[in-house]
């Protein structure tokens, strides 16, 4: 009569059907485990939703600035700081407040004397001084047809550069929560017209992600994926996007 196979005597084998054994529960566990989440996935619904609305600017930036060239920063100076005091007294008959009004400091760049070959000659052949003033505001369509007619500086000898004013909206963070519920509300009804149609029923909301802003001129079909804020426009618009997924039942 044959004895029974003992632990001592085959030790690797019995190892070896252990392992074995722990091995298949894992695999079990694994493959249970990964039905559970693909059961879970069907059972959900991804949907992009968007909001735009139109806003109007409700404030304004613009810069301006003169300049002036002179064979010393003497001249230069003295001829600059008659522009600047001009542009301050036409700022002042437009009744523009001098708390809206910033003046940055003089800049100065020298103008070097260069040889036909392109070389420097350590030499300075004039100097070159600019004045910048910035002007912010709530008044905005004042402001717009103030930077329009300024040219007419010009006329007196004075050398102004009009920058085209930078418009704002300062409501954006009360308007980007209101725009973030009315993406999600249309997330929702697209969500439902897609679960209508395949017998199902849109459940709770699982998660949410809130995509870039693009802040656009009216009607533009530009996007990126950064976000856009164009301020060179009066007239935007604003566009909020939303990914949401809910479960289906």
């Amino acid at each position: 009569m044959k004895e029974p196979i003992s632990i001592k005597q085959f030790p690797q084998l019995f190892a070896g059907l252990t392992v074995l054994s722990l091995s298949l529960v894992a695999s079990s566990l694994i493959a249970a485990n990964a039905i559970a989440n693909f059961q879970q996935a069907r059972n959900a619904l991804v949907v992009t939703g968007s909001a735009k609305r139109p806003i109007r600017s409700d404030y304004i930036i613009w810069r301006l600035s003169v300049s002036s060239q002179k064979p010393t920063a003497k001249e230069a100076y003295q001829d600059l700081k008659r522009q600047t005091e001009r542009v301050k007294a036409y700022l002042k008959e437009q009744q523009i407040p001098d708390e809206a009004i910033t003046l940055n400091a003089v800049e100065t760049t020298t103008i070097p004397e260069v040889t036909s070959s392109g070389k420097e000659t350590g030499q300075i052949l004039a100097y070159r001084l600019n004045q910048r003033f910035e002007i912010r505001s709530d008044d905005v369509d004042r402001y717009t047809k103030l930077s329009q007619k300024s040219t007419e500086l010009l006329d007196e000898g004075i050398n102004l550069v009009s920058e085209p004013p930078q418009y704002l909206y300062t409501q954006l963070s009360k308007l980007r929560i209101e725009m973030v519920a009315e993406a999600t509300k249309d997330a929702k009804a697209r969500a439902e017209a897609i679960a209508r149609s395949t017998g199902n029923r849109v459940g709770a909301l699982r998660s949410a992600e809130t995509g870039v802003f693009q802040i656009t001129s009216r009607h533009s079909t530009e996007v990126s994926d950064y976000g856009i804020y164009d301020t060179s426009s009066l007239e935007k618009d604003i566009t909020a996007v939303v990914s949401v997924k809910f479960s289906l039942e």
